[in-house]
């Protein structure tokens, strides 16, 4: 033991504390619990002792340790892509599939947590040498605040008002308000559709959340998280239950149809408003020089 060991022990402690307060198994059973957690407590593991022994290797002027750092990145690009490939193959057999746009997004915080990791180990240690162990947990403790901050995300409640609306049938075509979704031939399915269906407005607060909920994935997003959460009243071969996302083109308002197995308004009106609003999906059309110059867009 020498003078870097329980500094080391401590950063390396509160790096995988860090990852285990980030990973979270929810409603969409991601990572999967036992064994999709193990991967990642261990990837937090050797991204805390990273994180660690860079502050050792900087006093000892040992600059070429830094060097590891670089090699890490590399390895946690890695983690992307193994999450990206895994979700990809599992979303083949998803009645209601997450789309490509929300798995990238899953890919992306994966990778990300694992740098909030090294970040957390890192500042405690440097705490804990250079001052002692008490300032050591202060900076433990902003680490955990900062890490929460940045992995929370918006969700769409923030850009969104959501709005029941019971389906309805003009001929054989299946309307949610006056947002035309599909075409239902067979009565018996039409029944089906008045009994169990459900059908939402989401009405965008301003001209970037009418990009945003454009985006094809953040609509994909949406129907799985609530097919997810309140089940979903349909089978392989069924193609008219399949829940169904649908544009407005005057307005931009979002049409959204359902059918649960657990039918609750309020509930899903929740849920919808919890979906996280995709990266990749987040547009800003207000921000451009040239719109900026021009009219407001509203």
């Amino acid at each position: 033991m020498n003078e870097y060991t329980y500094p080391i022990l401590f950063g390396v402690t509160i790096g995988l504390l860090t990852r285990l307060y980030l990973l979270k198994t929810d409603y969409r059973q991601y990572p999967t619990y036992l064994h999709g957690k193990i991967i990642h407590i261990a990837l937090g593991f050797i991204a805390a002792g990273l994180g660690t022994i860079a502050v050792p290797a900087i006093m000892e002027k040992e600059f070429a340790a830094i060097t590891f750092l670089a090699l890490a990145a590399s390895q946690f690009r890695d983690v992307r892509n193994m999450e990206r490939n895994t979700l990809n193959e599992l979303d083949q057999y998803e009645l209601v599939p997450r789309g490509k746009t929300y798995i990238e997004g899953i890919a992306i915080v994966f990778e990300g947590r694992n740098y909030l990791v090294i970040f957390a180990s890192f500042l405690s240690t440097f705490a804990y040498l250079v001052w002692n162990v008490w300032l050591g947990l202060v900076a433990a403790v902003i680490s955990f605040i900062v890490a929460r901050k940045l992995m929370s995300g918006s969700r769409l409640g923030d850009i969104v008002e959501v709005e029941y609306v019971k389906p309805h049938f003009k001929g054989a075509g299946l309307y949610v308000d006056n947002i035309y979704m599909m075409n239902i031939g067979l009565e018996a399915r039409r029944e089906e559709i008045l009994r169990y269906g459900m059908g939402f407005i989401l009405k965008p607060k301003n001209f970037n959340a009418r990009s945003t909920i454009a985006n094809l994935g953040q609509r994909q997003a949406i129907l799985h998280d609530i097919s997810t959460a309140l089940g979903v009243y349909r089978d392989s071969g069924t193609p008219a239950l399949v829940p169904l996302a649908k544009r407005d083109l005057d307005d931009g308002r979002v049409g959204i149809f359902i059918l649960p197995q657990e039918k609750d308004v309020e509930k899903a009106k929740a849920i919808i408003r919890n979906v996280p609003t995709l990266e990749n999906a987040i547009r800003m059309p207000t921000k451009s020089e040239t719109n900026r110059a021009g009219k407001v867009l509203r």
